[in-house]
């Protein structure tokens, strides 16, 4: 029999943000491995075109409009999910923002409160709906599910004027080693990817400008920007069975940024 751990046939995985950027590098590798998608995203125009996107693959797709920020909307949306798709397998908390200021000192508490909402509040509420599937599921005999939460090199580096960013980003690595540790008897497994300079519309500002490349980028050891198709293969790897065993881990994928 060959080995074939990396086939997601029959599994549905959901990606929040996965309309662009990050989310849809993962989500198009998990539709191609075989995997059912739902993907939640705020822009319709985006939204339609991951629709059109992963459809070509010929796996069950559901796209949603979801705010993450919204508790009530988050667990309805997991519901619908569910409901839709028959259970979830494998939920990657990746949706998140990037707002800064002029300084911290001048940072506003809207600002804060705004970036915290998305980033780490939306975090909690979607992967506390998964993980209440996924528990139940298990109780029921059906073990096994994975949780993803993206992160960022913000939570290791000093990310000046950009504090509340890294304080979620920083905050999701304990959270996602407790839950790790909680439901490792269910079979859950729980880690966080840590990115580094990745070409999103997040940096789209960044990726233009000259002195940003040339003192920055040029550091990075592999010489460019990160792509969203960079984070597929990690996505199939966790949602997969070749990683059964493997929990309460961060991987950090910045093409050897934050060790040089």
């Amino acid at each position: 029999m060959a080995y074939s751990p990396f086939d997601l046939s029959g599994r549905v995985a959901l990606i929040t943000g996965g309309n662009g950027g990050i989310g849809i590098g993962m989500a198009d590798a998990l539709a191609q491995a075989g995997g059912d998608v739902v993907i939640w995203g705020n822009n319709p125009t985006k939204n339609a075109a991951a629709q059109e996107r992963l459809s070509a693959h010929g796996t069950r797709i559901l796209v949603e409009r979801v705010d993450v920020a919204d508790e009530e909307a988050v667990n309805a949306g997991v519901a619908r999910a569910v409901d839709t798709l028959g259970r979830l397998d494998f939920v990657a908390a990746n949706a998140g923002i990037g707002e800064g200021a002029e300084s911290f000192d001048t940072m506003s508490t809207e600002l804060w409160r705004r970036v915290l909402a998305v980033n780490l509040d939306g975090v909690f509420w979607t992967l506390r709906a998964a993980a209440r599937h996924m528990v139940a599921r298990g109780k029921a005999g059906d073990l096994g599910g994975s949780l993803l939460a993206t992160s960022s090199t913000s939570a290791v580096h000093g990310a000046p004027r950009n504090q509340a960013y890294a304080a979620t980003k920083g905050a999701l690595l304990p959270m996602m080693r407790g839950l790790a540790v909680e439901y490792a008897r269910y079979g859950i497994r729980a880690n966080a990817i840590l990115p580094g300079w990745i070409a999103t519309d997040m940096t789209s500002r960044a990726q233009g400008n000259d002195r940003f490349n040339e003192k920055v980028i040029s550091r990075v050891p592999m010489r460019r920007w990160g792509e969203p198709e960079d984070f597929g293969g990690i996505a199939v790897y966790l949602a997969s069975d070749a990683s059964r065993f493997h929990t309460g881990d961060t991987f950090t994928i910045d093409g050897g940024y934050t060790i040089f």
